[in-house]
């Protein structure tokens, strides 16, 4: 459920032609920008004044963008690349059947895991349009597992914290893989010891001692 103010909604339709002309794409993207998207309709705007916000910030307006999708498998360079030319900040709704994703770029493009449309929300708060924006950053971007707590930090903090930790688990996946596979005794106890050290790194991070 998107959770904003009613008088935030627009509901217009955008022709899919004149919107992806007006963009800068590679050949491949717009070819995947036609075959893959349906139909995208501007959802809400929102601003200082139908907000009926006092605070003011740098951020102007921020529009959700409601994407449908003719198949599950898109490329996320698509709408990373409407988001880096487009002058405000732009949240996705991208929806292929029963299933919702939300998505955001904020210095790299974040998605949320697919969902039914009665387990996704997302709301509205702060006392300024960036407030607004920093909380769906974090809405989308952060995982409640991986980003248990702020501990002071700012958001883009730990949303790098985050990122490190990701990293990590994929090098422990990695090295367990091979680990696994490996036949020689002597290599196979070094990918053990390697993936022990990979895991007392990654809890180090997430107690806060790297």
């Amino acid at each position: 459920m998107i959770d904003f103010p009613e008088s935030t909604r627009i509901h217009q339709r955008m022709p899919k032609e004149a919107f992806y002309k007006r963009l800068e794409l590679t050949s491949t993207l717009r070819e995947k920008f036609v075959s893959d998207v349906d139909r995208i309709f501007v959802e809400y705007s929102l601003t200082m004044e139908n907000l009926h916000l006092d605070k003011g910030s740098e951020v102007d307006e921020i529009l959700l963008l409601t994407i449908a999708l003719k198949k599950k498998e898109f490329d996320g360079k698509v709408v990373e690349a409407i988001a880096r030319q487009n002058p405000h900040k732009l949240v996705f709704l991208l929806t292929y059947e029963d299933q919702r994703q939300l998505a955001l770029y904020h210095g790299t493009l974040y998605r949320s895991p697919w969902m039914t449309e009665d387990k996704m929300l997302l709301t509205a708060s702060g006392f300024s349009l960036k407030e607004i924006w920093d909380s769906f950053v974090e809405q989308i971007a952060l995982d409640d597992e991986r980003a248990e707590t702020d501990d002071g930090q700012t958001l883009d903090q730990r949303l790098q914290m985050q990122q490190k930790i990701l990293q990590l688990e994929k090098k422990i996946q990695k090295a367990e893989n091979t680990a696994w596979k490996e036949v020689q005794p002597k290599k196979r106890f070094s990918l053990h010891q390697e993936v022990q050290n990979y895991k007392k790194e990654l809890e180090d991070l997430k107690h806060g001692q790297a």
